[in-house]
């Protein structure tokens, strides 16, 4: 990947999103109140005068940690944003962990569906993990949600096509080029909105969030962006270290990607 500075990474997504709007009619975006959805929110009202022009989508398994779901709340009115809470359930499946993997793309077949969305903008990045690192910018799934990373649309000269079967969707992934200091360094630059979880709390804050069954706080101190950018500049901790899922596993995550998880 070629190394980019801040201002092209947000224009260029900035670019994508509106991109998206434009080819598809029925658009949604996946936000979990973490750092890259919330980042991801925050382009899209950049990019379109200050308002988030399609519905957001939160697939909720309801153990969430109650500063998500009031982050959630607050942002939602703050930002007038049309949100659709799905309830995902909580049993067996092949990650291992029943509340963060494939149940929850099973609800969100159940959404995409019911609302008729062909199109879904999620916040992944490239340098998350190496199945992930194969997505494009714009990325088809067929009806079935599955991914098909080895027959993909090429992006050249930011002619994004897209190949889409009459009951498939494309995903679109605005933030592939930024890695974990260039979201917080976009968040510092235009003040968005922090999900207070990142922040030191006796000791200990959250680098990556999912819900309170699956993720785990790492030794820190920082209690602020400057805190969290400097931290970030030297440490050798993987920002996933306190995700247990079995997902992370790469023939797991490539799975999970292939039947359509976020």
């Amino acid at each position: 990947m070629i190394k980019q500075d801040l201002k092209s990474l947000e224009e260029k997504s900035i670019y994508v999103i509106r991109e998206a709007k434009i080819k598809f009619p029925k658009i949604a975006a996946l936000w979990s109140m973490g750092k890259d959805s919330t980042a991801m929110l925050a382009l899209a009202r950049k990019a379109f005068l200050g308002k988030v022009p399609f519905p957001v989508i939160h697939i909720d398994n309801g153990i969430d940690f109650p500063e998500t779901y009031q982050f959630r709340e607050d942002l939602t009115k703050k930002w007038n944003l049309d949100l659709i809470v799905a309830k995902s359930k909580i049993k067996p499946e092949l990650s291992g962990f029943a509340c963060c993997g494939a149940n929850k793309t099973v609800e969100l077949k159940k959404v995409m569906k019911q609302y008729g969305f062909d199109a879904l903008i999620v916040s992944i990045r490239r340098d998350e993990h190496g199945i992930r690192a194969k997505e494009r910018y714009f990325s088809p799934r067929n009806e079935k949600f599955k991914w098909n990373y080895k027959d993909q649309p090429a992006e050249l000269w930011d002619d994004y096509s897209s190949k889409l079967d009459d009951k498939g969707h494309v995903r679109i992934h605005p933030l592939l080029d930024f890695n974990e200091i260039d979201i917080w360094n976009l968040t510092q630059k235009n003040k968005i909105p922090v999900n207070p979880l990142y922040f030191s709390r006796n000791g200990y804050r959250y680098r990556s969030l999912g819900c309170t069954h699956c993720t785990i706080p790492l030794k820190s101190k920082v209690t602020n962006l400057n805190g969290i950018i400097k931290e970030l500049s030297t440490t050798k901790i993987e920002e996933r270290a306190g995700r247990e899922q079995d997902k992370e596993r790469a023939y797991v995550m490539e799975k999970l990607r292939a039947l359509g998880y976020m």
